[in-house]
């Protein structure tokens, strides 16, 4: 009623109003107390119809790699880092179509028969994200804001030596910058458009705790309450821990998918595509050392059988005893780049198709701040081959870092970034059209490596297999391997 969402109309013949309901949720605290209880009303947006109640509904949140490089960025260089939350965010963004909707439960207005002709968007509809990004967007655009083209949902506000960062998840803004003054001036310059609230120096974001040392140049991001949680959602949270995500030498395939109906309906009766899913989230946000077994794990989310269970509730074993698993940016007195990146395969190590698993690892200071672990879309023909292209999909990720950095105001024009690959001959042909006849076939695609490498853009360089961090994201690893990737992944306790 504040924000003017809408006002009471007779629902004109041939149309359809949407349905609305009242949502409940209880918001915590990083330790998991009770922070508050909120009730909202939301839109059934299922019901809606395209060209009707609806257009583009395309909208942008930040990435986690964006997030946690800016947030790497902030400890290095002793950064503010202060939060916002706008209040009834989607509220804001002015309707583009015809929308009604029938009236909420317990809040009778005018006469029966009416309905609500919405002004303004509202959550539940399909554009709502949309149309509360453009609002975003033309008001940090009135105060001096410039959006980010390598990141669509990170702005930058620049001026008179002053720089502020802002990277927004839907309605979590935190904002960086080296002038606690200017962070102030923002916020009282967004609360003449916005109802926020002020969350003060960040503490927690998108589930994540984040901790700072100050002194010594150092942050922490941990989900231990997220993981207690969904310990005690799957019934693990008494579990014995292992100390490995997954036994080395386990194989998993779809072989070991049910073949019995039998067998069938008691895995039915098995939470594993609601289980895989909350494993994601970790392996996404802070935590890259099940990041390959939540790959593995997912490919068989559609039949999975007991080996995959198995693995499951090994992965959770695992994570009982890494609860306090912490990932840390410090500065690394080793490194001369503004970030470095690591690239490793695992040839042919998916049965049912012989692909190979590429994985790649950023790091900032002594933490990562990008992962990736995923199954290559080629069959590659020899380690040579599928650490190549491992190294072309890292290649990809420092020439987008570098972009980004580059709006963020750093200058990479007589430097290059520096990619480290485990494998001598994966090397000589990034360098080199060498090894003609086991490279002759690969798509032309592949060969953006060898042109950034040659452009000055990246260079190349060896690094031994025991020092590799990105060695734990292709393959299933013994304990003391395992120990040794987390401390070079920036995982502390």
């Amino acid at each position: 009623m504040d924000n003017g969402t809408w006002e009471l109309a007779e629902l004109p013949p041939g149309r359809k109003a949407v349905g609305s309901r009242w949502v409940f949720v209880i918001k915590h605290k990083s330790d998991g107390s009770v922070e508050r209880y909120k009730a909202r009303l939301v839109a059934k947006g299922f019901s809606q119809r395209p060209g009707f109640d609806f257009n583009k509904t395309y909208a942008s949140t930040v990435k986690w790699a964006t997030l946690r490089a800016i947030l790497a960025l902030a400890a290095l260089e002793d950064l503010e880092i202060e939060s916002v939350d706008i209040s009834s965010a989607f509220l804001n963004g002015d309707i583009d179509a015809e929308v009604y909707m029938h009236q909420p439960e317990g809040f009778p207005q005018g006469s029966p028969d009416q309905v609500l002709k919405l002004i303004k968007s509202i959550y539940g509809l399909k554009q709502s994200p949309r149309l509360w990004h453009n609002k975003l967007n033309s008001v940090l655009f009135k105060l001096g804001f410039k959006k980010v083209k390598s990141d669509a949902s990170v702005w930058v506000f620049d001026r008179d030596g002053v720089k502020v960062i802002v990277p927004v998840f839907v309605d979590d803004m935190t904002l960086v910058s080296k002038s606690k003054e200017k962070i102030r001036e923002l916020k009282e310059e967004l609360k003449n458009h916005f109802k926020l609230r002020d969350l003060g120096p960040t503490e927690f974001l998108l589930g994540v705790k984040v901790e700072r040392d100050r002194p010594k140049r150092t942050l922490h991001l941990s989900q231990h309450q997220y993981t207690l949680d969904i310990l005690k959602r799957f019934g693990f949270d008494l579990c014995s821990p292992v100390s490995t995500p997954l036994n080395p030498g386990t194989t998993l395939s779809t072989a070991q998918c049910p073949k019995t109906a039998e067998e069938l309906e008691e895995m039915r009766s098995t939470p594993y595509a609601h289980v895989v899913g909350s494993l994601m989230y970790l392996a996404i946000s802070t935590r890259p050392d099940i990041a390959y077994v939540v790959g593995v794990l997912s490919r068989f989310s559609s039949n999975p059988g007991y080996a995959h269970w198995a693995a499951v509730k090994h992965l959770f074993r695992y994570l009982k005893g890494t609860l306090d698993y912490k990932l840390t940016y410090s500065p690394d007195p080793k490194s001369t780049s503004l970030f470095t990146t690591y690239s490793d395969a695992d040839h042919a190590g998916c049965k049912d198709s012989g692909r190979s698993t590429g994985a790649y690892v950023v790091k900032m200071g002594t933490g990562a701040i990008s992962w990736r672990s995923k199954l290559q879309s080629i069959v590659a023909l020899s380690t040579t081959e599928a650490e190549y292209v491992a190294g072309c999909s890292a290649g990809t990720e420092i020439c987008w870092l570098r972009n980004l950095f580059t709006e963020l105001g750093f200058n990479f024009t007589s430097n290059s970034s520096p990619l480290y690959i485990d494998n001598q001959s994966a090397i000589a042909v990034a360098r080199n059209p060498e090894h003609h006849g086991r490279m002759k076939h690969l798509d032309l695609r592949y060969y953006c490596l060898r042109d950034a490498v040659e452009g000055g853009v990246i260079s190349v360089f060896y690094c031994p297999t025991d020092q590799m961090p990105a060695d734990v994201l292709t393959k299933a690893l013994p304990l003391v391997k395992v120990k040794t990737c987390c401390k070079l992944l920036g995982l502390t306790q």
